[in-house]
Parts: C-alpha cells; structure tokens; sequence
C-alpha cells in the first residue's frame, strides 16, 4: 500500500534530529510521498526538494490571547496535578507571575482556579476548548487547505510542546488524520508542562521513557508507544559527519600534545553559572594547578549569542571557543529560538569535540548523554545553592531525570572549586573509572543502538499509518 507521511519540522532543534539525521532517506523508502511541514523558512530545504519529497511552508502563528489563556490553564492544571515531583513543581513555582498586564492577571487567576481543578477530565476539558478557540483561525484554515491537498496518511510531529502546532493539529482532527509525536527530550515528562495537544501515538527513548508517558498521561495506550532511541544521536555513526583528529585540533587551535578539556555551556536561563566554572578551570589552568598541560575548549550554547563570555575571551586567550553553528532563519518570529538552524559543518564540529575531547565538564546537561556515548569521563559542577550569592543549579539533581544520572555513579557531582579541581585531576589520570555506569545508564535512557535509529522510526511510523 502506498502511503504519505506528513512530517512536521517545527524548529531548528527537530531540523537536526529529523532532517540533518539519516531519517529523511529511511521515510522515502517506505513511504510513497513525504511531505514537511516547516515551521522553519522553505528555504532552509528547497535545495534537498526531490520527486517524492515536498516542503509546504506553515504561516506565522500568532496564538491569540483566548488560545493563550486556555492553554495556559492546561498546563498549569497539568503541573498541579503533578507537583510531587520536584522538577515539575519548581516550573510551578517559577510560571507565576506579577505583571499587571492583561496575561499577569489571567495567570494569577488560573493558579488561584488549578489549585482547586486540576484533574485529568479538567485538563481534557481545557484541551478542547484550546483547539475549539483556533476553529475560525486563519492559519488554521489554512492549515486544513494543506492537509485537504495533501491527503497525509499520518501526522508526525518532531516535537510534542511548541504551541504554534495547534493549528495543524485541529486540522488534523478536522479531517480525521492520525497523528502522532515524538518526545522530543529525556526531562520534558517529568519536568515540563503539558503536551500543546492530544496526540494518537508517541515515539520514546527507551522503556523508562514509555512508563513516564503513560503515568503523566494516563489517557495513553501502550499499544500507541514505540520505542525506538532518539535520532538526535545518530549523526555520530554516520560518516558524512567523520573529521580526523589532525584536521580538528588544527581547525581549533589545540595543541595535539596536551588532553583536551571540554566545558559545554548551557543557555542562560537554566545554566547562570557557567562564566563562574569557566573561569576557575581557567584560571587553575593558568596556575599550574591541574596535574598535566591541557587544552581548555569551550562550546557555547547554540540557543544563544556567547556575548556573556566575552571578558573570559580577553582575560584567558588560551582559551579556544566553539561557537556553534546555528544561523538565524528569520526574525520577528513569535518564538525566536526555534528560528535557530544548525548547519551540518557544526555537527562535524560537535563530533570532534566529543569524540578528540578527553575531559567533558557540563551543568547537568543532555551534553552528559553525548561524551558519555564517546567513552568521556563527566563532571558535572553545582556550586549554586539558595542559601549563597549563585544561581542555585543544584535545584536540578533533584530533577527526577537528572537524578538517576546522580545515583547511577556515571558522573562525578561537584559542590565547590576544591571538588572540581581534584576531580579535573583524577578523571585526567583514570579516565574509565565511570565507564560501567555510564553504559549503564545509556541503556537505561536511550534504550536502542545508534546504528538504525531511523529505520525504527520509519518502521513505526509506517505501521502507525496504518499498513
């Protein structure tokens, strides 16, 4: 039988773990027509448009305020119901707001309303007057224009959150086409608010991610889930993405003589601290106080501009910066990060630093995941607690995901410079003391080989239409 696909790329995050992947051509050899539904300019992929693959721009959407407003009170229901869970109880805690505005006031009266209704047939309620409220839209309209030419046999959604896919998804609905989402990261379940729509089938990581799903939402068939990994790992085993070590330290100003350490930087919002751990790295550096000569490389967050670092620039010029790749497709846009498109030369480059890196340093982040797939000892510092001047990120190891990364013994937690610095040394000197935990916890997170990570998610996709 000779199926559609319609595959809904909505930001430059889903661009890279779909397009910049190996699925694109996994999708084209069992599907008869692919579609992509861009959230992204058609531009960034009108050079790869091919007989059986069509790109279909989606306009702007600019959620109005009675979309907003119930999709607001959905997902502050969704963390009231929740809120045992620390992660998802200290995004409570910081979605509340003060303004005086028009959304301030409405925000203040959906705590003061979820702390009373939050339950599941009250957070079912909410999501059809969400999709209800864009019935008359005119994206909306046209959204169901493309789907009426199209004929997709099946939805597929790169990511479960971003609110500007509502439109599509009524559309959907509207025309009874199945549709389904992949989750898109390892704490979006147990940390975030609710989905920005019902979906009818989901894609995961791995079984831990499955018994996640079905316990926040509870609405769920097991029969609706495949696991199958993530692709956003799978460009480290394929070898379009390969450099060799000599091209990248020369490419990065390293000196093939010394171990490299890499400190991986968060965005600003979730990682203040960074500037703080960089600096003393550095500076140890500087002193002689780390055991052996090394490289410090510093890859900054592809979410941001590295404007913020630019006095740790001057002060520690040896210091090698890799600024990420992402260029900015278009401006103006409602929300401005998912504009952000990774370029494939940056995941050559974030592939070498994986994998010629020696040391990686990160504030709990997924980066963890990504140098512990390259056999790389991890450290993760947290000075910031709510007791002293720092941004408290020790929050975080008491987020559920990150705290089976604690208890796994994969990565070495550290609380002040003194930690840091001896455990810099010791991971330099023994490097594969963590090894076992970090399979360990791969296994557990992941839950499937890199190698064939499209194919699965081709295959389920495939049966998910409906074959």
């Amino acid at each position: 039988m000779n199926k559609t696909l319609g595959l809904v790329i909505t930001d430059g995050v889903g661009y890279r773990n779909f397009y910049l992947s190996n699925f694109l051509n996994e999708a084209a050899a069992r599907f008869e027509k692919v579609i992509i539904y861009s959230g992204l300019p058609a531009s960034v992929f009108d050079a790869h448009e091919s007989e059986n693959i069509k790109i279909v721009e989606l306009p702007v959407f600019v959620e109005p305020f009675k979309t907003w407003f119930w999709r607001k009170f959905k997902e502050v229901a969704h963390l009231q119901l929740h809120k045992k869970f620390f992660g998802i109880n200290d995004n409570l805690k910081a979605n509340k707001s003060s303004s005086a505005s028009n959304r301030g006031k409405a925000t203040r009266l959906i705590y003061y309303l979820t702390r009373h209704f939050h339950s599941e047939k009250i957070i079912s309620f909410l999501e059809k007057k969400q999709l209800s409220s864009i019935a008359n839209h005119q994206v909306s309209r046209e959204c169901v224009d493309f789907l009426q030419n199209d004929r997709p046999d099946f939805l597929f959604f790169t990511h479960q959150r971003p609110p500007y896919v509502i439109p599509l998804v009524y559309a959907a609905n509207k025309l009874k086409i199945k549709t389904g989402s992949f989750i898109f990261s390892w704490d979006n379940l147990a940390s975030k608010g609710r989905m920005a729509a019902p979906f009818d089938s989901f894609l995961v990581w791995s079984e831990l991610m499955k018994q996640e799903l079905l316990y926040f939402y509870p609405k769920t068939s097991g029969h609706a889930v495949r696991i199958v990994g993530t692709p956003q790992f799978e460009p480290y085993v394929m070898q379009r993405y390969e450099e060799g070590k000599p091209e990248f330290f020369q490419k990065h100003g390293l000196s093939s003589d010394k171990k490299t350490i890499c400190y991986s930087c968060g965005d600003i919002s979730t990682s203040r601290n960074d500037e703080l751990y960089i600096e003393i790295i550095a500076t140890a550096i500087a002193e002689e106080k780390i055991s052996e000569p090394v490289n410090l490389l510093v890859r900054t967050s592809p979410a941001e501009e590295p404007e913020r670092f630019s006095f740790l620039k001057e002060k520690f010029p040896f210091i090698r910066w890799n600024y990420p790749e992402w260029f900015i497709s278009r401006k103006d846009h409602p929300e401005p990060w998912s504009q952000r498109v990774p370029s494939e030369s940056d995941l050559v480059d974030l592939r070498g630093v994986l994998n010629y890196s020696d040391l990686s340093i990160n504030m709990c982040s997924t980066m963890s995941l990504d140098f512990m797939l390259f056999d790389k000892p991890v450290i993760n510092p947290t000075f910031g607690t709510k007791e002293n001047d720092l941004y408290d990120d020790q929050k975080y190891l008491k987020y559920s995901h990150y705290e089976r990364v604690m208890e796994s013994g994969a990565v070495a937690i550290v609380k002040n410079e003194e930690e840091l610095l001896r455990e810099i040394n010791f991971s330099l000197k023994n490097p594969n003391t963590r090894l076992k935990e970090q399979k360990e916890l791969l296994k557990m997170q992941i839950g499937k080989p890199l190698e064939g990570t499209s194919a699965r998610i081709a295959k389920a996709l495939k049966e998910f239409s409906g074959t």
